[in-house]
């Protein structure tokens, strides 16, 4: 182990903070390892908003990709697609965990309005870039 030493962390349920994060529609209930991780991740609960629950056409992303070392996500509750580069649809329900490789080019194409997502990623803070289309090479696999 290197680098700073990690702190204890505990984020109660019972003192859940939702917030808007990254996507409109969605709202983020930070975990709290960012601090005592010194920055190296960040994990946080993702789900719906109510007002946008209903309301599919909101539940798109876009092409876009992340500039990180590590993604993955848990299905909590409901089910969420995707379209990955070189891999196609994919549908991910309850109990379904996914590695994200880093800087992979993905889509959010639709959720249940009910779905709840566990995300860890790393480093707790990094870009987000949108991308115009699926690069030739990964479509063709």
């Amino acid at each position: 182990m290197s680098g700073q030493e990690q702190l204890f962390s505990a984020n109660l349920a019972r003192n859940a903070v939702y917030k808007t994060g990254l996507r409109s529609f969605m709202e983020y209930r930070d975990l709290g390892i960012e601090q005592a991780t010194h920055g190296q991740f960040r994990a946080h609960v993702v789900r719906i908003k109510k007002e946008s629950a209903g309301n599919h056409d909101l539940h798109t992303t876009g092409l876009h990709q992340h500039k990180c070392d590590f993604q993955m996500f848990y299905v909590l509750n409901g089910w969420i697609s995707f379209v990955y580069e070189g891999h196609g649809e994919h549908t991910f329900g309850k109990g379904d965990c996914i590695l994200q490789p880093p800087g992979i080019v993905h889509n959010e194409l639709d959720c249940s309005d009910d779905v709840e997502i566990l995300e860890v990623y790393s480093p707790a803070v990094h870009e987000t870039v949108v991308v115009g289309r699926v690069p030739e090479a990964a479509a063709a696999r």
